[in-house]
C-alpha cells in the first residue's frame, strides 16, 4: 500500500511511510504552533494579571495587606436629623472641616443649622478600624458635650452624635 505524503506516494515498508502513518491524524505542527501561541498569550496576560493585582494590593487599595487609612481631611457638607433630650425633631444642614493632627487623628469644625437654631461644634477623633472614627464634640455655646462616631465609605461619611442634650445623625459628602 501506499499513501501521499508532500505531494509523493510512499511506499508502506518505507521508514517515512512508517512515520506518517504513526502521526496520522495528530495535530499539524502548524495548528501546534497554534495552540502554544494562545496558550502563551495567556499565560502573558495571566502575569499581567496577577502584577496588577499584586500593585493593586501592595498599595492598600485591594483591602488586603496594609490598608491605607481613608482620609477625613478637608470639607464636607449635607444633613440629616437632630433629636433634642425634650424630644423635639428637625432637620438639620452640615458643614464640617477636618484637619488632620496626627497620621490616624483629626480635629473637625463642624456649622450646623435646624429651621430653629445654628450651632458650631469642635471635635476630636482618631481612627479606631479601617473606615471608622471615634472621639469626643463639644458645643461652647449651649456648653453641650458627647460623642462622636464617623464611618467613611468612599466620598460620604456617616456621622453620630450622642449627648445628654439628644442624638444627631448625619450623612456628609465631599
Amino acid at each position: 500500500m501506499q499513501a501521499k505524503y508532500g505531494g509523493q506516494y510512499r511506499d508502506e515498508r518505507s521508514a517515512s511511510y512508517f512515520w506518517l502513518k504513526r502521526f496520522e491524524g495528530a495535530p499539524t505542527m502548524q495548528a501546534t504552533m497554534g495552540k502554544n501561541v494562545r496558550q502563551q498569550r495567556w499565560l502573558k496576560s495571566a502575569c499581567v494579571g496577577a502584577l496588577a493585582l499584586t500593585a493593586l494590593l501592595g498599595s492598600g487599595l485591594g483591602g488586603a495587606g496594609r490598608a491605607e487609612s481613608p482620609s477625613l481631611e478637608g470639607s464636607w457638607r449635607g444633613g440629616g436629623a437632630v433629636s433634642l433630650a425634650s424630644g423635639a425633631r428637625e432637620e438639620a444642614r452640615c458643614r464640617a472641616n477636618f484637619r488632620r493632627r496626627t497620621s490616624t487623628s483629626y480635629t473637625l469644625r463642624a456649622v450646623c443649622a435646624t429651621p430653629s437654631i445654628r450651632a458650631e461644634q469642635t471635635a476630636t477623633v482618631r481612627q479606631v478600624g479601617s473606615n471608622r472614627f471615634a472621639g469626643n464634640f463639644y458645643n461652647a455655646e449651649y456648653n453641650v458635650s458627647g460623642t462622636i462616631h464617623i464611618r467613611v465609605r468612599g466620598s460620604s461619611q456617616d456621622v453620630r452624635l450622642t449627648s445628654s442634650a439628644g442624638w444627631a445623625h448625619f450623612r456628609l459628602r465631599r
